[in-house]
């Protein structure tokens, strides 16, 4: 018989295609893992400039599956034009020095160029992403030694680089971002590529990039250190920082994602910086009996200002706290002074599971607290989740949040009307130009709070104690509230398009 093109060749033989099974294994399985890796940490070094939105998560996840797409198209395409070791080395390499560069480049585009930070995120997902997308393609075309076993080879392969993006997803949303910063993953990963690409190199005495690319890595890491927006620590969830206030010598200022997120005097927890802060507590003093020790419940934690105000003016308060974010409760331990305060106990836990864990009629008091300025965990918005603040609040209980918003305030506008979904008594207070006491005035927004309740609270008295704050806010209910909702439809779990509603500030603003 004479030979055909399906005639076997020696398995693993180099000679014939360059490429045991085991290297192909490896390459195939590494460099599709680390395109989730990417993904995953790329969209935490956007978070504090973008916000961890919908919005944001889908661009991620598109731009990356672009990156998947192009690159196995191209990466087959070009490997049967060109040799197909010639391309490994490269693939690898320079996408090692794009990641390893990339803590660098978005924050220094962030601070510096906003204008042109989407442009630059989309070409360092999409960049490394394709180059190493288009190695299952060039692997794919080492190993094909007979047409009778391309099914086998295709299959495997394919079932190879499926099963390294589950393990690079995994391996970073539960492992490596809870130990290691964001920038170190990236540089970390950059590296292994480029000791990938120097180590193909050696096997196929091929492209000699190498060094060059590793001064790139080095360059990168060495630029993480100094780029701005840095942190002083990076947790789960949040770039952190905590920052002195020079004129005070407890004053320390909770820094979030580049956003003043909570002030605390840790030598004197009855002072109160920011003006929300201090209407929620006039909220508070207003509607119960001076010193009277409550109940209460926090959904999100921060500073812990709150917790620590009602345990100074209310001994005997017990506050439970559900703070999501781990990291953000070991810097107010190691760094904000919170002790073992009597009263204070802070749970890390999601704030809708935490509800749920309530007795029904347990608390006089609740706190929402869990929104950012880029950002809104929706799920604490709904009028399934409000249903839950009533469920735990007893019949003269109270549920005060804190909202953020800006521009037409329609996020502001809808969580309003999902709490007048859920109470019988509901008032919004904030600047005059916000609250629609001014028609004639163009609302600015930032922060604006709504308290509502089962039972009538004495909004004159709570005038009172907002002026006596100097806080400057006014407090608007009934009809006049009425009118400033509008048309806004209430939130729900089946429907809460609160990243479109939600309209944030600055990424520099304060609180």
């Amino acid at each position: 018989m004479t030979g055909s093109s399906s005639s076997p060749v020696a398995e693993g033989r180099p000679g014939n295609h360059g490429l045991g099974p085991r290297a192909a294994v490896v390459l195939v399985f590494g460099s599709s893992a680390a395109v989730l890796v990417v993904e995953i940490v790329a969209l935490r070094l956007l978070a504090p400039y973008l916000g961890l939105t919908l919005e944001t998560s889908t661009m991620v996840i598109g731009i990356a599956l672009t990156a998947i797409a192009l690159g196995s198209w191209l990466g087959g395409r070009i490997a049967d034009q060109v040799d197909p070791r010639r391309l490994i080395g490269p693939a690898l390499g320079v996408s090692g020095a794009v990641v390893a560069l990339t803590p660098a480049v978005l924050r220094t585009t962030a601070e510096w160029a906003p204008a042109m930070l989407l442009l630059i995120a989309s070409l360092t997902i999409l960049v490394p992403g394709a180059l190493l997308s288009a190695v299952t393609p060039i692997v794919t075309k080492l190993r094909l030694t007979s047409l009778a076993e391309t099914g086998t080879v295709v299959g495997r392969l394919s079932g190879v680089g499926t099963v390294g993006a589950i393990v690079g997803t995994v391996l970073t949303g539960f492992v490596l971002v809870s130990r290691l910063p964001v920038s170190g993953i990236l540089i970390g990963l950059g590296t292994l590529l480029v000791v990938g690409s120097a180590l193909v190199e050696w096997r196929t005495r091929g492209w000699s990039g190498t060094p060059a690319l590793a001064l790139v890595v080095v360059a990168g890491g060495l630029a993480a250190t100094v780029a701005p927006g840095g942190c002083d620590t990076e947790t789960k969830y949040h770039c952190v920082r905590v920052v002195a206030d020079p004129d005070r010598g407890g004053g320390r200022t909770l820094v979030l994602d580049g956003l003043r997120h909570s002030y605390v005097d840790i030598d004197d927890p009855t002072f109160l910086e920011f003006t929300y802060v201090r209407a929620i507590a006039s909220v508070v003093d207003a509607a119960f009996p001076e010193r009277e020790p409550l109940a209460a419940y926090h959904l999100g934690g921060g500073g812990l200002t709150l917790p620590r105000y009602l345990a100074a003016t209310r001994p005997g308060t017990r506050s439970l706290v559900s703070e999501i974010d781990s990291g953000v409760v070991r810097i107010n331990r190691a760094q904000l002074g919170l002790g073992s305060e009597a009263g204070i106990d802070v749970r890390t836990e999601d704030g809708r599971l935490g509800l749920r864990r309530l007795d029904a009629g347990s608390r006089d008091l609740v706190v929402g607290d869990a929104f950012g300025g880029v950002s809104v965990p929706w799920h604490l918005t709904t009028v399934e989740a409000m249903t839950g603040v009533r469920r735990v609040l007893n019949e003269d209980g109270l549920y005060v949040v804190n909202l953020i918003d800006h521009g037409d305030l329609a996020f502001a506008r809808a969580e309003v009307a999902t709490l007048g979904e859920v109470f019988e008594h509901v008032a919004l207070i904030g600047e005059p130009t916000d609250i629609g006491l001014d028609p004639t005035a163009t609302p600015e927004g930032g922060n604006l709070v709504v308290l509502a309740s089962k039972r009538p609270v004495d909004l004159r008295a709570t005038q009172e104690a907002l002026d006596a704050r100097q806080t400057g806010w006014k407090i608007t209910t009934g009809d006049d509230l009425t009118s400033w909702t509008g048309d806004a439809q209430p939130l729900t779990d089946d429907y809460a398009p609160v990243d479109q509603l939600l309209q944030p500030s600055s990424p520099r603003s304060s609180r």
